[in-house]
């Protein structure tokens, strides 16, 4: 190097000599006073400054940088009390946070949205609920439902009329990863759909991530539903429960010494005690219903080490004279958290998910049953090191043992046929790094490599160019027969034009080996989840996105409009007319090609006031080409839908009362109908049109609600709500199925359209002590 060049350096190190030297860095931890826990995306921003502030990581810790000063340091919660600090920064220094939990039934709404984390975040298409918001939306059947509120969300799709299936910017249900403390849950419904896996009294959080997923978790195409269970310690045993119509639930929670505590939740439905008043015996004899328990136990070893154990456990029941029908997941983990120092902490997980059906049928000579499901055993280990602003590591590794049982049918009296039980093994490896460049540019990139195997037993078909079964291959035990390797890069960053604005872009590539068998667009239990294989690619997806957030009236308004463009590689569908279930061969009904969806999302939130809320419009495309499919023609995909709009608003009168409002609007779903008929020997047959080529009617529907708090004293011991909830205030009657048929005189078509539900009305008591 030059002279010059040298006198140039040094001259920039001396520059940069007083800057840094004006500056100290500030650390510390947010906590629950009560019982120590640390507060995750707790806020702590600098009380006379509006662009000095920063948002706790998992371990409920912070950093930040500050000029030589005294300052007052604020720190909130949603749940919590806030808390000032005020202390004059001279050098490097610690500043801890023991935050109060509020003693309402409706945690205190504090407005961690209020640093303007939308605006500074990296993180795009990322949508955070927390109990409170959900609490206050309308329900159906007055059953407080997660996934009703995400479908909500910008962007967001219902898969069917009252269902809990979701579709994320075109894509399929099959596409969302739904976790629940970091476990799988592979049906997140009850009831056939009409309600959802989740206990809202048991929930402390819930986030969206809509393509843009962390690279610790990956698999699939569309989004991240991230389901986290309350992780606070309570100082007493307390009681939370609710009373409705259809269903109750009652959740308890209290310490065990002062390093332990537990929590159990649980509901039931109740439909089939009012069947057996029926004075009809087959509906006396005929049950249905649904059942769920969550539990929880957390132990501090030390002041760096926790331990936590979470288990869930739900099963729907249907039975009849003519036979039953059960369907249930499961998940459980066990979590090691350990803190080696304030820059470098590590959780190990160990989880295992469960989802499985059965039918069995009960005719006069003869009893037949099928059972089917998958179950997963995965180990992962995380990691997290925020060294400074130019150096926010994260790495990790995973593995998971997939084992599918596509089905085994049994006759009595006639053995029993089983397909071949699959088995795969997935290993994954992630890095990624938060930068802060300036105070005007954050980057975040990192890295996913991901290892698929199939391995034996198994026997392997292979198919001719028209899908004949040409040859098989078999396969010992333990013997991999098909490994796939995936990398995949995203990237991201935040350009802050001003204190209440910025752009955003982001490129994410993801990778799903694993995919659900379902030829209704409103889902069943009794699909099949199957692997990519020697016949079967994996589903590839690159998601660019760009964005403008814009906050008004000191962020009590938050705007934004988002783009996006998917492009999609290996996407499946099925055959014309295909035999999905009992198929031993199904890999051959799957057809693949290429898919693409884009769009563009408006939303506009106040998140302060009496009036809250928010208001989102999609505008958007999703679209298929595959060439075995419509002629080789592109057809919109099934969750394709040009318009949605979605309005939420929750006002309240005062502390005694509060009024909620949704209403919702979208095209309707993509189908396929008849569009002719031909005639053989005076049989009439249809001739349908090409792949979703029509729509059905536009859906739209209106939600009220109404919260009454008896005593809103924080004091009281016993502390109680009435809801009563409007579910389609209007009475809209939205299709559910549309069938067709004929005359069987004439031979002319007719179509008939069955839909499930008019006004429905509920009514909740809820309550806490």
């Amino acid at each position: 190097m030059s002279n010059g060049k040298y006198g140039l350096l040094c001259a920039s190190l001396l520059m940069c000599l007083p800057l840094c030297a004006q500056q100290v860095q500030v650390r510390g931890k947010v906590i629950d006073r009560q019982t120590g826990e640390p507060l995750a995306e707790a806020v702590v921003f600098a009380r006379d400054s509006n662009r000095i502030y920063t948002v706790t990581d998992g371990e409920g810790r912070y950093t930040l940088l500050l000029r030589r000063d005294t300052w007052t340091l604020v720190s909130s919660s949603v749940g919590f009390y806030r808390k000032e600090i005020t202390f004059r920064a001279e050098r490097d220094t610690t500043v801890d946070f023991a935050l109060d939990m509020s003693t309402q039934l409706e945690e205190v709404e504090v407005s961690a949205r209020a640093t303007d984390r939308n605006i500074s975040s990296v993180q795009m298409g990322m949508e955070k609920l927390n109990a409170t918001e959900i609490r206050r939306m309308p329900a159906l059947m007055g059953e407080v439902d997660v996934l009703k509120a995400i479908q909500l969300l910008p962007g967001v799709q219902t898969a069917s009329e009252g269902g809990s299936g979701f579709s994320v910017r075109g894509g399929t249900p099959d596409q969302n990863l739904i976790l629940i403390d970091n476990t799988t849950i592979y049906n997140a419904s009850h009831l056939l759909g009409f309600f959802s896996v989740f206990n809202s009294d048991v929930l402390g959080g819930v986030s969206l991530y809509k393509g843009d997923l962390p690279l610790r978790h990956g698999g699939r195409l569309s989004s991240l539903l991230d389901v986290q269970t309350r992780t606070a310690r309570p100082d007493r045993l307390s009681v939370t429960g609710g009373i409705g119509l259809i269903s109750s639930r009652m959740t308890a929670e209290a310490p065990l010494g002062e390093k332990t505590s537990w929590m159990v939740g649980g509901r039931r439905s109740y439909a089939d005690l009012f069947l057996k008043l029926s004075s009809n015996e087959a509906l006396r004899r005929s049950s249905v219903y649904f059942y769920d328990l969550n539990a929880k136990v957390t132990h501090r070893l030390t002041d760096s080490d926790r331990l936590e154990l979470n288990g869930y456990y739900g099963s729907d029941r249907f039975g009849a004279t003519m036979g039953q029908f059960h369907y249930g997941n499961g998940a459980a983990s066990l979590l090691w958290q350990h803190v080696f120092s304030e820059t470098l902490y590590a959780r190990t997980g160990l989880h295992l998910a469960s989802y499985d059906y059965g039918l069995e049928s009960k005719l006069e000579n003869a009893k037949a049953s099928w059972v089917s499901g998958i179950r997963d055993w995965s180990l992962r280990f995380d990691v997290g090191q925020p060294l400074n602003d130019r150096w926010n590591l994260d790495y990790g590794a995973s593995l998971t043992l997939h084992r599918f049982n596509p089905g085994v049918v049994a006759m009595e009296g006639y053995g029993g046929l089983r397909k071949e039980a699959g088995t795969a093994m997935e290993y994954s490896l992630y890095a990624s790094n938060e930068q802060k460049l300036s105070e005007h540019l954050t980057v975040r990139y990192g890295l996913r490599g991901t290892l698929f195997q199939n391995i034996g037993r198994a026997t392997v078909p292979q198919y001719g160019r028209e899908y004949e079964i040409v040859d098989t291959a078999t396969y010992g035990a333990g013997k991999v027969y098909y490994t796939h390797t995936a990398v995949e890069p995203r990237a991201g960053l935040v350009w802050k034009l001003t204190d209440a604005s910025s752009v955003k872009m982001n490129y994410t590539h993801n990778v799903q080996f694993i995919q659900l068998a379902n030829n209704s667009s409103s889902g069943s239990p009794l699909d099949i989840w199957f692997s990519a294989g020697p016949n079967i690619h994996p589903q590839h997806v690159d998601l660019y996105s760009t964005g403008y957030f814009r906050n008004f009236g000191g962020n009590v308004w938050e705007a934004s409009v988002e783009v996006y463009y998917k492009h999609l590689t290996h996407v499946i569908d099925f055959a014309e007319h295909a035999t999905l279930l009992m198929n031993p061969n199904l890999d051959g009904e799957v057809r693949t090609g290429t898919g693409r969806a884009y769009g563009v999302e408006w939303v506009l939130r106040r998140n302060t006031g009496a009036l809250t809320g928010f208001l989102n419009y999609t505008l958007s495309r999703s679209e298929r080409t595959i060439p075995e499919i419509n002629g080789g023609k592109t057809y919109p995909a099934p969750y394709d839908r040009t318009h949605a709009l979605n309005a939420v608003a929750n006002y309240a009168f005062s502390e005694k009362w509060n009024v909620s409002a949704t209403w919702v609007y979208a095209t309707g779903n993509p189908t396929t109908y008849p569009s002719g008929r031909f005639e053989i020997s005076g049989e009439y047959f249809p001739i349908y049109s090409g792949r979703n080529e029509y729509r059905r009617p536009d859906y739209h529907r209106l939600d009220l609600s109404l919260g009454f708090v008896p005593h809103p004293r924080p004091g009281k011991r016993l502390q109680s709500e009435w809801n009563l909830s409007l579910y389609n205030a209007y009475g809209k009657k939205n299709p559910w199925m549309i069938t067709y048929d004929q005359n069987a005189d004439t031979g002319v078509p007719y179509a008939e359209m069955l839909y499930l539900f008019g006004v429905v009305p509920s009514i909740t008591y809820n309550f806490k002590f």
